[in-house]
């Protein structure tokens, strides 16, 4: 079930009227019974691994806090790790690693084995329900969180509907709690949250979709689009069309649970602002960058240690991100170059410091500031080419081809770029658009939350602001339920 389709138009109202209608004492079990629907509606079959992945967990979780040292609760740690590890490993990773290690083994003239790939369907969210049980199992093996006993609670901790398949990847300090109080019927906070859904939507089918035209042709056929104009371009859609997919999915998760009752972290913080490469890995996919943060660079030893090290932790985290987005070599190499951009960041911030000074940018905080949103754009800009090319091969090629064909005398790309320009008027125009209003909206509004600053126009222009927004997601909206992108992870 998508946000952005039907069946969720109808499941949603009806689960909100019955959470409201029902007694506080079975409003968990509604929310719980709801969530394993919401999943089941992909495969029911991978329910059951869900349930699993429940059930091992809160065991772990419950026998450790029985425990007094954290050399007796390891050995329900590891059980944890390795359930939650080796699911991922199995379904997400195995074929990866043997092809790797057959063409390993061809490449020396060693023998390979006869290991028989695994062909298995991807569990929709496992990446993010994972994360987040096996977070709650390392804060509760660290003394940070008291387990917790009530096992429905638990449950609905791990497959609440609005972030079971695409986040944020909550904590359990944070969320655990909220599932214990009664919320009552609120018409401020409801309308706050369907007002961040209807964002949330407007960003999915009307930038994020519409995006899709442009790239998807170049990216899954970049050598009949070799001309840089037309592979920028496609680029460039790109970087708006997996911001306003994947921050508009959390907006819409964010809303619905809103709606409920529940707070969810901000996941996402007008990143493309961002004036560094580590700026942009504070404000993009937060949830998932703390969680790193916190459960691998910082257990590695993080800046504690010495530099070389430390360089070292930052790549390797990259790396492993890279690989948490998808088995394959184009995401591996989309978390090293992000690994490398960190760690010449931390490198030459006393160079950049003295260039500053040399160029006069030091003087103007403002125009220095400009200059680096621009640099750190554009590094991102170059490393979803890696993230959305369909083979490293395509990576490269898109990679070697993107500043050829730019002299203003080549009739070819002038003819190119016009075709393609004339076939896609329509929607080129509407896109356009729509990435200026979402922009333009995010950056007037970055000062606060953007519901604060919605929040504080007058009544009359926020209702005149409401129905514009649904007059637009009717009209230019496209409704063919296109998954979200971060759903493949």
């Amino acid at each position: 079930m998508l946000f952005n389709s039907l069946h969720f138009l109808v499941f949603f109202p009806v689960i909100v009227g019955l959470y409201y209608g029902l007694p506080a004492r079975w409003r968990g079990a509604l929310l719980l019974l709801a969530s394993y629907y919401f999943y089941m509606s992909w495969r029911a079959a991978y329910a059951l691994l869900l349930l699993g992945t429940t059930l091992i967990d809160y065991y772990s979780g419950y026998r450790m806090g029985q425990l007094a040292t954290k050399r007796e609760r390891r050995p329900y740690l590891y059980l944890s790790l390795v359930s939650n590890l080796g699911t991922l490993f199995v379904f997400k990773y195995f074929n990866f690693f043997r092809d790797a290690a057959l063409q390993v083994a061809g490449t020396l003239n060693l023998p390979q084995a006869a290991i028989p790939a695994f062909e298995l369907l991807l569990p929709v969210g496992v990446s993010f329900y994972t994360f987040q049980s096996v977070g709650y199992i390392i804060d509760v093996y660290q003394g940070r969180l008291e387990a917790e006993r009530n096992l429905g609670r638990f449950a609905l901790f791990v497959a609440f509907f609005p972030q079971l398949v695409a986040g944020p990847i909550e904590r359990g300090g944070h969320m655990l709690p909220q599932y214990q109080r009664t919320h009552s019927f609120d018409y401020a906070r409801i309308v706050s949250g369907l007002r961040l859904m209807a964002w949330g939507l407007f960003k999915k089918v009307v930038v994020a979709d519409r995006l899709a035209a442009f790239v998807n042709p170049v990216y899954n056929n970049p050598q009949q689009h070799p001309e840089g104009p037309l592979l920028v371009l496609a680029t460039l859609a790109f970087t708006f069309q997996i911001y306003g997919d994947f921050s508009g999915y959390t907006d819409m998760a964010r809303g619905a649970a809103r709606v409920l009752g529940f707070d969810f972290n901000l996941n996402f913080r007008q990143p493309y602002l961002s004036a560094s490469v580590p700026e942009f890995w504070r404000r993009w996919h937060i949830s998932l960058s703390n969680w790193f943060r916190d459960y691998v660079y910082i257990p590695l030893g993080g800046s504690r240690v010495q530099p070389a090290r430390a360089y070292g932790n930052l790549l390797a985290v990259f790396l492993i991100s890279g690989l948490w987005h998808g088995a394959n070599w184009t995401f591996l190499v989309w978390g090293g170059l992000h690994g490398l951009y960190l760690v010449a960041s931390t490198w030459a911030r006393p160079l950049r410091q003295q260039l500053a000074q040399a160029t006069g940018l030091a003087a103007h905080p403002r125009l220095r500031r400009s200059v680096g949103v621009l640099v750190t754009f554009g590094l991102v800009a170059y490393a979803w080419i890696f993230f959305r090319a369909n083979s490293l091969g395509d990576a490269v090629f898109i990679s070697q081809h993107l500043l050829s064909g730019w002299s203003l005398s080549s009739r070819k790309t002038a003819s190119l770029l016009l075709e393609f320009s004339q076939h896609y008027r329509p929607e080129l125009a509407v896109a356009v658009f729509a990435v200026l209003l979402m922009l333009g909206v995010e950056y007037f509004g970055r000062a606060r939350s953007l519901q604060d600053w919605v929040v504080a126009r007058p009544v009359g222009v926020r209702w005149v602001g409401y129905a514009g927004l649904c007059l637009l997601i009717l009209y230019l909206g496209i409704f063919n339920s296109t998954s979200f992108i971060y759903f493949q992870f």
